[in-house]
C-alpha cells in the first residue's frame, strides 16, 4: 500500500463532527468547576489591556488543554477538534490564548499562582487528593533547567544541569517546583515558579517552601510535614569521621540499576552523626546543629581476571535533617524524594515542554497553570523504586504508595448543557 500523494501534501485532520477527541476532560473540568475554578479566577486575576478580558474562560482553556496533553499554544487547538466545541462551552482559539498570556504582568502571575494554591486546597476537600495527610506529609522541592532557543527570549541564561550523569551548561530557563505527597498519595504541585536560566538552586527557595507548606496545611496536612530537597554539597569530612562499627547494613529488596556504573546496586550501609551547618554565617542564630544521616553504597570494582579487590570503595549520600523518625526510617523517607524527579519529567513533557514566548511573564504562566487538575500526573507503574528495608524491632512500618487513576481517555459525545467559562455540557436526564 502506498500514499496517494507525496508526504508534503499529506495531512491528517481530526474533523469528525460526531466524535470527542478528549472525552476524559468531562470529569476533570466538572471537578474543577465544583471546586470553584471559574470563581477563583474571576476573583484574583485581572490582567490589563484588551487581551486580558474574560480571564476565567481563557485560563480554563489553558488548564483543560494541559490536562489533555497540550504542551504549546498551538496544541491548544485540540480543544476545538471534532465535537469538543459542542461538549464544552467558552472554547477560545490558540491565538487568543497566546495574546492573553502575553498581557500578563508580574502582579498577574502572582494572582494566578494564588488562585492555583487555593484551587488545590478546595480540590482536597472535593476529592481524596492526599489521603493520610493528617498523619504524615512530604513537601519536595527541586529545580529543573529547560533548554530554550532564540536570542531575544527574556530570562534565557546558561545554567548548570545534569545530563547522563554529567554537569553541563545549558542555555534556558529554570523552574523551581514544590510538590506535596503522602505515603498513600502521588505528588501534586503546590507551588511553581519560573526563574532565569542562571538562577542558583537557593534563589527564591525559602519563599516557595513557605508557600508550599501553607498550601499543604490548607489541603489538610495537619500532622507532621517533612520538607525534602537536594543539597549541592555535603560534609565529606564528617561522613569520613564516622566510626566503622556504627554503620548498619541494609539491603534493598529491589535492586537499582545504576547507569553510570552499568550494574545493579543492592547493598548499602547507614550511619548517623551530628553536624553543625551554616557556621560560615556571622549571625550565630543561623547556625543549625541537627542530624547528619549518611548512606554509603558499595562501588562495584572492576578488577582484572584473577585479581581481587584491594579495598572496598563507597559512594556517600548524606541527609541533613531534624526528622523525629528513627535513623533507618528517616533515611528511607529521604530516598522517597526521588518522586519529585518523576514530577519534573512529567512537566518537562507537558507544561514545560515548550516555552515559546519571548516575554518572560507569558512563559511563567505555564508552571503557574500546571496545578491540579492539569498538574496531577499518575504514578508510573513501570518505574522501579527501592522497596522498604527490614525495620528494627519496635520501629513502625511505612504504608506503601498506591497508584492514581489513568489519564483521560476518548469517548463519545454526551449531550449539551452550557455552564460559565470553559464548562462541561452535561447530558440531559
Amino acid at each position: 500500500m502506498r500514499l496517494s500523494h507525496v508526504p508534503a501534501r499529506t495531512r491528517a485532520v481530526f474533523d469528525d463532527p460526531n466524535l470527542v477527541s478528549h472525552g476524559g476532560l468531562v470529569p476533570v473540568m466538572a471537578l474543577a468547576e465544583r471546586a470553584g475554578l471559574p470563581d477563583l479566577l474571576a476573583e484574583h486575576i485581572r490582567p490589563g489591556g484588551g487581551c486580558g478580558v474574560n480571564a476565567p474562560a481563557k485560563v480554563g482553556c489553558l488548564v483543560a488543554g494541559m490536562a489533555a496533553g497540550a504542551d504549546s499554544i498551538e496544541d491548544m487547538g485540540l480543544l476545538r477538534h471534532g465535537a469538543m466545541d459542542v461538549l464544552f462551552g467558552g472554547v477560545r482559539a490558540p491565538s487568543t490564548l497566546g495574546s492573553h498570556l502575553r498581557s500578563y504582568g508580574w502582579g498577574n502571575v502572582l494572582q494566578l499562582e494564588k488562585g492555583g494554591r487555593e484551587l488545590l486546597a478546595r480540590l482536597s476537600r472535593q476529592a481524596p487528593l492526599l489521603p493520610g495527610a493528617g498523619v504524615l506529609a512530604f513537601v519536595d522541592v527541586d529545580s529543573t533547567q529547560k533548554r530554550v532557543y532564540g536570542h531575544k527570549k527574556e530570562g534565557a541564561r546558561s545554567g548548570d544541569t545534569k545530563i547522563q550523569g554529567k554537569y553541563v551548561l545549558v542555555r534556558g530557563l529554570n523552574a523551581l517546583i514544590g510538590a506535596v505527597s503522602t505515603p498513600l498519595a502521588a505528588p501534586v504541585v503546590a507551588a511553581a515558579r519560573l526563574r532565569g536560566g542562571n538562577a542558583p538552586s537557593s534563589r527564591g527557595a525559602a519563599s516557595l517552601i513557605t508557600q508550599a507548606v501553607r498550601t499543604a496545611r490548607g489541603c489538610g496536612c495537619g500532622g507532621t510535614v517533612i520538607v525534602r530537597m537536594d543539597s549541592a554539597y555535603y560534609a565529606a569530612a564528617a561522613a569520613a569521621a564516622i566510626p566503622e562499627d556504627t554503620w548498619t547494613a541494609i539491603k534493598y529488596p529491589q535492586a537499582i540499576w545504576d547507569d553510570q556504573l552499568g550494574c545493579w546496586v543492592s547493598d548499602a550501609e547507614v550511619a548517623e552523626t551530628s553536624y553543625a551547618a551554616f557556621t560560615s554565617k556571622k549571625d550565630k542564630d543561623l547556625h543549625v546543629t541537627a542530624r547528619l544521616i549518611v548512606r554509603r553504597v558499595r562501588d562495584k570494582a572492576r578488577t582484572a581476571p584473577g585479581q581481587g579487590e584491594l579495598f572496598p570503595a563507597w559512594r556517600y549520600h548524606a541527609v541533613f535533617t531534624d526528622s523525629p523518625f528513627q535513623t533507618l526510617q528517616a533515611e528511607e523517607q529521604h530516598r522517597g524524594h526521588a518522586v519529585i524527579e518523576q514530577l519534573l519529567a512529567d512537566h518537562g513533557d507537558g507544561p514545560l515542554a515548550h516555552l515559546p514566548s519571548g516575554k518572560f511573564t507569558a512563559s511563567t504562566n505555564g508552571p503557574a497553570c500546571s496545578k491540579p487538575p492539569a498538574g496531577h500526573p499518575p504514578q508510573r507503574p513501570d518505574q522501579p523504586r527501592p522497596g522498604p528495608h527490614p525495620k528494627p524491632p519496635g520501629q513502625p512500618a511505612l504504608i506503601p504508595r498506591t497508584s492514581t487513576p489513568d489519564k483521560p481517555q476518548n469517548s463519545q459525545r454526551q449531550g449539551k448543557h452550557t455552564l460559565k467559562a470553559l464548562t462541561v455540557q452535561k447530558p440531559a436526564t
